[in-house]
């Protein structure tokens, strides 16, 4: 039996363009994950994936940080290293205001609420405590003609 449609054509179809940022050595610091050029997109998903555990007691949280406007918080601030995250595990949030960051059994891959960002950054905010190291994985839909997401 042939395929006539390969996995990252359907991914392409279902969430739009994939992009991806290591970040193996977290720190205390505001880090740009993803640069948003040339207008709004449309995310329609955000997933890390850890890749040295995350054993230090620590907030994290992303946020968009728009050229022009205010800057907005895309998860609530949560602690990933209280309770390890081992390598391996996937971390997400569901795109609701608010929701915190899941991680382990129970992280989704997919928004349930797509998210629209302006040109700028996301980044990833460690307040306290860090340790450990996350690659991220994004996938957005332009809305405007021209408008790209790239790592940083």
């Amino acid at each position: 039996m042939s395929t006539i449609i390969q996995g990252d054509q359907l991914r392409t179809l279902l969430l739009g363009t994939r992009v991806e940022k290591a970040y193996p050595t977290i720190a205390v610091e505001t880090k740009t994950l993803f640069t948003v050029a040339g207008g709004k997109v449309l995310i329609t998903s955000l997933v890390g994936e850890v890749t040295t555990a995350i054993t230090v007691a620590g907030t994290t949280k992303l946020q968009a940080n728009p050229t022009t406007g205010t800057t907005g918080d895309l998860c609530a601030a949560t602690d990933l290293g209280t309770t390890d995250t081992p390598a391996g595990d996937l971390i997400s949030f569901q795109g609701l205001k608010g929701d915190s960051i899941v991680f382990g059994v129970g992280a989704t891959p997919t928004l349930k609420q797509p998210i629209a960002v302006n040109t700028g950054t996301i980044e990833q905010v460690t307040a306290t405590g860090a340790d450990g190291g996350i690659t991220w994985v994004l996938t957005y839909i332009p809305l405007d003609n021209g408008a790209t997401v790239t790592a940083a």
